[in-house]
């Protein structure tokens, strides 16, 4: 498969890059800052592209099979969350039905286990005050996304709550809009196996214009 990365240095979407790579998929890293094409894999075709811009994103989804939004904005300007969405949306609106876009999101638009639908972004052992805000990006991100007047096919993954750099060990649960914990009420998964699901799923689409989570 031909797939195109946006946000390609950051923590997941490298992640995402590198797992592609190692299946033998082609992929198109981009950045928005030429500066950054040392951060990347050295086997990935480096592109620059701001995904807030759907004229770049329509020229950079040209023969490609997959989009992925792996982008995370800065400190400060977490609004830009949902207007990427619907930037990426835009640029993608007349390129082939064949181009998908899976888009990273967030854990808190899901609903925690025991709690007769509490989502995961008012209750503080998930989301703690220090993250709300991009929670509140993310929730943002994936209703900008869900009520899209779309023919985009497109694919929504919420990580568990702890959604850190870690270890590949290719095991994952799945789910849909419920947060998947342990016995011991912890929820998370590494970015590297966020990128095996994401790369299952771009092999084999199960998630049709809906929302799936990842945990352990």
């Amino acid at each position: 498969m031909r797939i195109t990365v946006f946000g390609a240095a950051g923590n997941a979407g490298s992640r995402v890059v590198t797992e592609a790579l190692a299946r033998g998929h082609e992929v198109t890293a981009v950045v928005r800052d030429p500066s950054r094409y040392s951060e990347l894999h050295p086997d990935a075709t480096p592109r620059t592209g701001d995904a807030q811009d759907p004229a770049r994103t329509a020229d950079l989804s040209t023969a490609q099979d997959v989009i992925v939004n792996a982008t995370r904005p800065a400190p400060g300007h977490e609004r830009e969350h949902p207007a990427i969405t619907r930037a990426l949306l835009s640029g993608l609106a007349d390129a082939p039905d064949a181009v998908r876009l899976i888009v990273i999101g967030g854990a808190g638009s899901l609903t925690v286990p025991g709690t007769e639908g509490r989502l995961a972004i008012d209750d503080p052992r998930y989301v703690p005050a220090a993250w709300r805000h991009i929670a509140e990006a993310s929730n943002a991100q994936y209703e900008a996304l869900r009520t899209a007047d779309t023919k985009v096919p497109w694919t929504y993954i919420s990580p568990s709550a702890l959604f850190e750099p870690g270890t590949r060990t290719g095991k994952y649960r799945l789910g849909k809009d419920e947060l998947l914990v342990d016995a011991d009420g912890n929820s998370s998964i590494s970015m590297e196996d966020l990128a095996v699901a994401l790369l299952d799923e771009a092999e084999s689409p199960t998630h049709h214009r809906t929302r799936f989570t990842v945990g352990y």
